[in-house]
């Protein structure tokens, strides 16, 4: 009997760990409106297009998303820093693993709490409208969000930045220099929050230059009162970086603290990973060292 009971007690204990161990791996997701957002009839969170044969590993790519979603990862030793990652896609698409939960490892072993915004594709997008219009929008909400429930997550509100990939780092170029202006109206309370990110790491941020390729894109205005950017492109890369050094350019000009990386090659789209024959993958050892002497992360 004392045999038998000392096996079902081990049995017990080994799948009460399995099961939080599994409980652990998979992220948190909160809905950021209450509601329908904004100009939206559908709650479709999206839905996966199929895996591509030759993609390893493979790389998730969600279209119809009408209802955003975030992806939570808490890490063990919070800090106090949050950051919201933005992915890519190009509008049509999310990818919220290549360009989004990849990186959670890497800033939850900063002690970093990360954010991965499942934000809204352009099938319903007015031909009128730009396309990075509803993801600014999702992108502004959630940034509230987080605020609002910064006491729960251990976050200080004065440290809640963006990581901002491709088509999404076009999103938040825009954003880090909004300077706080919203572009919907208020829904709740949250909306009374600030929806200016603390910094932001623009990471190959997608066709941020006009038509002429001479200027920034109208949106993006740098003032006194942007906030700290930490900046990476390539110079191989077709959407091309010179987008990336006038953003740089403007921030210097204003006396806004920033870092600018453009390395010889790794093209677009690596997100987290490695490229073969390319240094790109230490970007994100450059940006640890900026996030410390911002005194964003434990030294």
């Amino acid at each position: 009997m004392c045999r038998c009971l000392h096996a079902c007690v081990v049995v017990t204990l080994l799948f009460n760990a399995a099961t939080c161990a599994t409980a652990q791996e998979v992220p948190l997701n909160v809905p950021i409106w209450p509601a329908l957002a904004p100009g939206e009839s559908s709650e479709s969170v999206g839905v996966a297009e199929p895996l591509r044969p030759n993609e390893d590993p493979p790389i998730t790519r969600l279209v119809n998303v009408r209802k955003p979603t975030m992806d939570i990862f808490l890490p063990k030793s919070p800090n106090g820093t949050a950051i919201l990652v933005l992915p890519g896609g190009g509008f049509g698409k999310v990818v919220p693993d290549k360009e989004g939960g990849e990186a959670a490892p890497w800033l939850n072993e900063l002690g970093v709490t990360c954010f991965v915004l499942r934000y809204r594709t352009n099938e319903a997008t007015p031909k009128n409208e730009p396309a990075w219009k509803r993801p600014l929008q999702d992108s502004q909400r959630a940034l509230r969000l987080i605020r609002s429930r910064a006491t729960e997550w251990n976050i200080d509100p004065a440290k809640v930045g963006l990581l901002a990939f491709s088509a999404g780092g076009q999103v938040g170029s825009i954003l880090h220099t909004r300077n706080g202006k919203s572009d919907y109206s208020p829904v709740d309370a949250v909306d009374q929050l600030s929806c200016n990110p603390s910094f932001s790491l623009l990471i190959y941020p997608w066709r941020i230059l006009d038509a002429t390729g001479e200027k920034l894109l109208s949106d993006i205005t740098v003032t006194a009162k942007t906030p700290p950017a930490f900046i990476v492109h390539t110079h191989d890369d077709a959407s091309s970086s010179l987008g990336s050094v006038l953003l740089y350019a403007e921030l210097k000009r204003k006396n806004i603290p920033a870092e600018l990386h453009i390395y010889a090659n790794g093209g677009h789209g690596y997100g987290m990973r490695n490229v073969k024959d390319s240094f790109i993958g230490t970007w994100p050892d450059r940006a640890s060292d900026w996030l410390q002497l911002r005194g964003l992360t434990a030294n």
